[in-house]
């Protein structure tokens, strides 16, 4: 049973496809102080919070405050509060209590589960103006299910897509490129697409190619193509100020960039300095960016990922002016420890400064709206241009879109990857507790930087990360510019870096199956334990290890030097201890906590009883992928007992 409320003069944001009547009197559970802009709810000893997307934190949101505030953040630290998420959905789960809620505002909330007041659940409201949808259902899967049925189903990308991509920022030339995908096919290792960071472009400018550094790219596209590897382009959010340059000129002339309240265009910066940002929100401004991906698809691209749409913004040339006046003011005095840090934190304030997103507006809905009542449907209107063009250009072919920022809603037109995380073991944890959220909301097709994207690897690290990365949809091995290479051709131990990858496209008869149904049945892809074991209370503590659609669990290792870890088992399953796709051994494991080994290059899978794990013969390529010759791991089932999902992986 879904009910809608209505407080204040909502703005709309689309992410609510079917229609919902309101319902009258007041808002169940949650006390409700419009004055001060707040809902309240004490809660019990028992209580557990769960949702909210892409946060930082356990599986389990009590005890802590976050606030959806899109926010460009390449430290994912506990002590976070934003990432580049918003996504307002919840489930509240107490030992008399369970509901989920959808709080459906484009502004900043503020979600304090027990952090100002331990057993005090408070919604804030910056402008209290919300549709909020109270959902109530039999279980949680089922509270999901319904709430997910009135977002819209999810996107869904090409099947090659759920091959291995390799990314670094940057790939600095086509002959590069070329090394990469040379490197991994030399040793028999498994790829399926290489991404372009900014440096393919023309000096940064959105839906160029540099001539010099990618000389003849049609007919390089092509070259990838023949070898059946995809090449996957970054489009940046900010466009370029410079005459001549198509995009920018068509920008002017089409009015189609925001403007502050004095009409001009706002002028900030990114990647290639001066740039202004298109209107995601103006309907016309959406449909011609969206169609500026032709581009790029007519030279044979056939994917995409979306970054800095949150919008991150480098500069404003208001604020920059702003504080170039102030530093006169530090200039030939003693600074202290008060004035000194003053002085730093001007100094720090240039980039995502936050007064800097009330200085310009969009067209919305036919209202002029200032941009920080809208800030978190920004990058979700990006990706929905991309989405919506690719339905008028390419009608009858996937392509593969993800992004940095969302909002809900965005998971009908694209996935997302979980942003510039850190080579940190703590960020493997991060990884798998971020899963279950995002696939509450929708988004499905989704994974993080295996790696880490900042900070240097190590070998180890990687091997673990990529032990429960070959689970995630998006499965990208991704670093920055200045940290150590971390292709896996790269270590020591090539074979086992190959067997995991194979391992992957074994899997991938199973992980695209799920995923399908999870899409179709408006089911989560990743749950937690708890999820269908709520009455055991072992379960509900069990935060590191998921269900993987209907079949497996996994419990990954993500601990420095491990050879092993306790498993807690809800009940009887059977052990597949993997080195490869062939070379593994099973054990039936009873109900119960268990250490289990794990060597560095072993994965740990369990099939659940009454369940079967289909296997494929590991593949270079999807396209290679042989579903007439499948194995099954079977735990007291028939393989006809599983029903597999398949398609030809590219028509819509």
């Amino acid at each position: 049973m879904i009910r809608k409320y209505v407080f204040g003069t909502p703005i709309e944001t689309d992410s609510v496809v079917e229609k919902v009547p309101q319902s009258e009197g007041a808002l169940p559970f949650f006390e409700t102080d419009e004055g001060a802009g707040s809902l309240t709810l004490t809660m019990d000893r028992s209580a557990r919070v769960y949702g909210l997307g892409e946060t930082v934190r356990g599986i389990n949101k009590r005890g802590y405050v976050y606030i959806s505030n899109n926010s460009d953040e390449p430290f994912h630290l506990e002590e976070k509060r934003s990432l580049y998420a918003s996504q307002n959905f919840f489930v509240y789960k107490d030992k008399d209590t369970m509901f989920g809620m959808y709080v459906d505002t484009p502004g900043r909330v503020t979600f304090d589960i027990g952090y100002s007041e331990i057993n005090t659940f408070s919604i804030i409201f910056e402008d209290f103006d919300a549709d909020i949808y109270v959902v109530e259902g039999s279980d949680i899967t089922d509270i999901v299910r319904q709430f997910r049925k009135i977002i819209g189903k999810s996107y869904v990308p090409p099947k090659w897509a759920f091959g291995f991509g390799q990314c670094r920022w940057s790939y600095m030339s086509a002959d590069e490129v070329r090394e990469v995908v040379d490197r991994y096919d030399e040793l028999g290792m498994p790829i399926d697409s290489v991404y372009l960071d900014i440096d393919y472009m023309e000096r940064y400018k959105d839906f160029t190619v540099d001539d010099e550094r990618f000389p003849d790219f049609d007919n390089f596209v092509k070259e990838m193509k023949a070898r059946n590897i995809h090449l996957i382009p970054i489009i940046d959010a900010g466009v370029k100020i410079e005459d001549g340059y198509d995009v920018y000129e068509e920008g002017v002339k089409g009015d189609f960039f925001v403007k502050k309240e004095n009409g001009d265009r706002l002028v900030a910066a990114v990647w290639p300095g001066k740039v202004h940002f298109p209107d995601f929100l103006k309907e016309d401004a959406r449909k011609w960016f969206g169609d500026k991906y032709k581009v790029l698809l007519d030279k044979g691209i056939d994917g995409f990922w979306n970054d800095m749409n949150e919008p991150a913004i480098f500069y404003t040339e208001d604020h920059l002016q702003e504080v170039f006046d102030r530093i006169e003011d530090y200039k030939g005095k003693n600074l202290d420890i008060r004035s000194f840090f003053a002085f730093k934190d001007l100094v720090g304030s240039i980039d995502n400064y936050p007064e800097d997103y009330k200085r310009f507006y969009h067209e919305y809905k036919g209202q002029r709206i200032r941009h920080d009542k809208v800030h978190n449907l920004f990058g979700y209107n990006m990706t929905r241009a991309a989405g919506e063009s690719f339905e008028r250009n390419e009608p009858d072919k996937r392509i593969l879109m993800f992004s940095r920022s969302s909002y809900i809603g965005a998971h009908r037109y694209g996935g997302i990857w979980c942003g510039d995380n850190r080579s940190w073991w703590s960020h493997i944890l991060l990884n798998i507790q971020q899963m279950p959220a995002l696939s509450m909301t929708g988004f499905l097709y989704s994974g993080a930087d295996i790696g880490g994207f900042s900070a240097d690897t190590t070998e180890d690290l990687l091997m673990r990360w990529t032990e429960f990365g070959i689970f995630t949809p998006l499965f990208r091995n991704h670093s920055a510019e200045g940290t150590r290479r971390q292709e896996y051709y790269r270590f020591t131990d090539k074979d086992s870096f190959k067997n995991i990858l194979g391992l992957r496209y074994a899997l991938i008869p199973y992980l695209y199956s799920e995923f399908m149904k999870a899409v179709n049945n408006y089911d989560m892809l990743f749950k937690p334990i708890c999820f269908d074991y709520p009455d055991d209370e072992m379960a509900q503590d069990t935060e590191d290890q998921l269900f993987v659609g209907e079949s497996i669990m996994v419990a990954p290792i993500y601990r420095q030097n491990a050879t092993g870890r306790y498993v807690y088992l809800p009940d009887t399953m059977k052990l597949l201890r993997f080195r490869s796709a062939s070379d593994y051994d099973t054990e039936i494991m009873d109900k119960g906590y268990h250490y289990v080994k794990a060597d560095l290059n072993e994965v740990l899978v369990f099939v659940r009883k009454g369940h079967a794990l289909p296997l494929a013969k590991p593949a270079v390529r999807v396209d290679d992928i042989d579903y007439s010759d499948l194995t099954y791991e079977c735990f007291e089932c028939d393989k006809e007992d599983y029903e597999l999902y398949s398609d030809d992986g590219i028509s819509r």
